[in-house]
């Protein structure tokens, strides 16, 4: 690979300008890629869940509050484990994407890096993520190993299951489990109501991303939500937000959330509904833009989880 190859290939959906292919030194960049440095929005979509469970149980438990070190780890380990899994997807996948005109630029399709380079780079990534998860007691261990399964499937769901979004939503909503027992080294009602709705909106803002490729999967044969959905896509997803916002009010009030929680928190559900009223998948970069604005979703309910704590 030589250095020119390394700095002109820049993938389509990276925002321009990005620290990737701004700063990263040329060898490095086709491995940011894999991980998806250059779009950050993955792992705070990881992330977000976590704090959320621990919010949930500062409000359980005001006197133990929120546990900012266990904040701070499950950030790492949202990011080492997001990239672990783009990188495991980029290799499942790399036939695929090279179909497809958002990844054929990927690095694995576009030659910048081999597959066994790759799974060298995933399995640097799974070490250093098993790192920070050891930090945390047994309970929270293993509920974090026994995620790795579904890690491992869902690259596999798009070829035999319209739903490959409902299996991205059991794997990328589990820091809703993960950041409660951390705390409580066990499970209870509010952080399964919390993952359940956390998995309910994964798909709704999955489909929305899913709507960028539906040409290209129609064409390959890749399913999804989104393909399925079809013109009832809006109404479809606005029903699992709707019922997404519904479970995490539930989990709140059942730990004790009251008023603050709750007028903090219709802020998420305005971004939400925006999103369902003006996507459309004629324009170019509508679908994505609504997608990326589930980062505001994210840091809205912690802030209401914390307002709460502190109220």
């Amino acid at each position: 690979m030589t250095q020119d190859q390394s700095d002109s290939t820049a993938i389509a959906d990276a925002q321009s300008g990005n620290w990737v292919d701004r700063f990263a030194p040329p060898w490095l960049k086709p491995y940011a890629r894999l991980a998806r440095w250059d779009r950050p929005i993955g792992f705070w979509l990881l992330y977000w869940p976590c704090a959320w469970s621990l919010g949930l149980a500062a409000v359980a438990d005001p006197a133990r509050g929120f546990d900012w070190w266990a904040a701070v780890l499950m950030l790492v380990g949202a990011i080492l484990m997001r990239g672990a899994g783009c990188t495991f997807n980029d290799i499942v996948d790399r036939d695929i994407d090279m179909k497809v005109a958002r990844t054929r630029l990927r690095p694995i399709p576009a030659g910048q890096v081999t597959a066994r380079q790759a799974l060298a780079f995933l399995v640097i990534q799974a070490l250093l993520g098993a790192l920070v998860l050891f930090q945390f007691n047994r309970f929270t261990v293993w509920a974090g190993v026994a995620s790795l399964v579904l890690v491992a499937i869902y690259p596999f769901m798009k070829r035999i299951t319209w739903w490959p979004q409902a299996f991205l939503g059991l794997a990328f909503s589990y820091g809703a489990l993960v950041g409660w027992t951390s705390q409580t080294g066990g499970l209870a009602l509010p952080p399964l109501l919390l993952y359940a709705g956390t998995i309910l909106w994964v798909i709704g803002y999955d489909t929305l991303y899913a709507l960028q490729d539906i040409e290209d999967d129609a064409l390959i044969g890749v399913k999804s939500t989104a393909r399925l959905f079809g013109a009832n896509t809006r109404p479809i997803v606005a029903g699992f937000y709707a019922l997404a916002y519904i479970l995490w009010l539930a989990a709140a009030t059942l730990v004790g959330a009251g008023i603050v929680f709750a007028l903090i928190s219709l802020i998420a559900a305005g971004i939400l509904a925006w999103q369902v009223q003006t996507v459309d998948a004629e324009k170019p970069g509508n679908p994505w833009l609504r997608f990326w604005s589930n980062r505001y979703v994210g840091i809205v309910l912690t802030l209401a989880f914390l307002a709460d704590w502190v109220w």
